[in-house]
C-alpha cells in the first residue's frame, strides 16, 4: 500500500538539523529544480516500510518536489517475495502516473527493494526514467542466511531468483541508474554485490554511513538529488 506516515524508526542521526542547510545548497546548485522534477516512488528494503524512508521524502519535498508527487511504498508482506513486491511497485507506479499525469516516474530503492525494482523494470521498461539503488545486494548477500521469508531466501547468493534476475540487463535501455554503496555495509557481504555493472549505470561508494544510514546520510542525499536532476550527465 502507499503511505506517507512520519517515521517512528529513525536512527540517532538528527536529520532535521542539517536538512535545511543541505536543501539550500542543492537548490543553489540546481536553481531550476522544481520545474524539472518527475514524481518519485520510494521503495523500502527487507522488513522495512514507508516510515524508514521519511528522511529521504522530507529532503525531496524541501528541495522542490511537490509533496503529493513523492510517495513511499509499504509492502503488504515486508519480507515477502521480490516477485510479489514487483507487482506492488507496478501498481504504485501506475497510480502515481495516473494521479500526476506524468509519462514516467523516478524510483529510489533501498536494500532488497532494489531487487524488486529491477524485477519490475524488466516487465515495465518504459515507465521509469531514473532509478537509484541504495545498498542493494545485486548478487546477493550471505547475511540473508539470517533473514526469513521468501525475500530473505531470494537474497542468498546463487538463489534461483538472483540467477534469473542477473541474466537480464541491469536496467532497461533508456533508463538511467545510480547504485550507491558504503564500504562499511555489514548487510551486504561480499561488498562487491552492492555494485551494478552494465550500460546506463553509474556506481558510487560513499564513506561511511551504515546500511540503514544510507537513507538519511547527507552525502547520499547530495548524490541522489543531483542524479535525479541531472542523470548520468553529471560529472562522475
Amino acid at each position: 500500500m502507499l503511505s506517507r506516515r512520519p517515521s517512528r524508526h529513525l536512527s540517532q542521526t538528527c536529520w532535521p538539523c542539517w536538512l535545511g542547510s543541505l536543501t539550500a545548497l542543492l537548490l543553489l546548485q540546481a536553481p531550476s529544480l522544481a520545474a524539472q522534477t518527475y514524481p518519485v516512488l520510494l521503495v523500502p528494503g527487507w522488513g522495512d516500510g514507508a516510515a524508514t524512508l521519511a528522511p529521504l521524502r522530507s529532503l525531496l519535498v524541501n528541495a522542490g518536489w511537490p509533496a503529493d508527487q513523492v510517495v513511499a511504498l509499504s509492502f503488504e508482506d515486508p519480507v515477502g517475495s521480490n516477485a510479489s513486491h514487483a507487482e506492488e511497485i507496478a501498481d504504485a507506479v501506475a497510480l502515481l502516473q495516473s494521479q500526476t499525469g506524468a509519462p514516467q516516474v523516478d524510483v529510489v530503492a533501498h536494500s532488497m527493494g532494489g531487487l524488486a525494482t529491477r524485477r519490475f523494470l524488466a516487465s515495465k521498461p518504459n515507465s521509469v526514467r531514473r532509478v537509484v539503488f541504495l545498498g542493494t545486494p545485486h548478487r546477493g548477500t550471505v547475511v540473508a542466511a539470517l533473514s526469513w521469508g521468501e525475500g530473505g531466501r531470494e537474497m542468498l547468493p546463487g538463489s534461483p531468483f538472483l540467477v534469473e534476475l542477473n541474466q537480464q540487463p541491469p536496467v532497461p535501455s533508456g533508463t538511467e541508474a545510480l547504485a550507491i554503496r558504503t564500504p562499511v555495509d555489514l548487510r551486504i557481504i561480499p561488498a562487491s554485490s552492492g555494485q551494478l555493472v552494465g550500460p546506463g549505470v553509474r556506481n558510487v561508494e560513499i564513506c561511511c554511513p551504515s546500511h540503514n544510514g544510507l537513507v538519511e546520510d547527507p552525502k547520499v542525499f547530495h548524490e541522489v538529488i543531483l542524479f535525479l536532476q541531472l542523470g548520468l550527465s553529471q560529472s562522475p
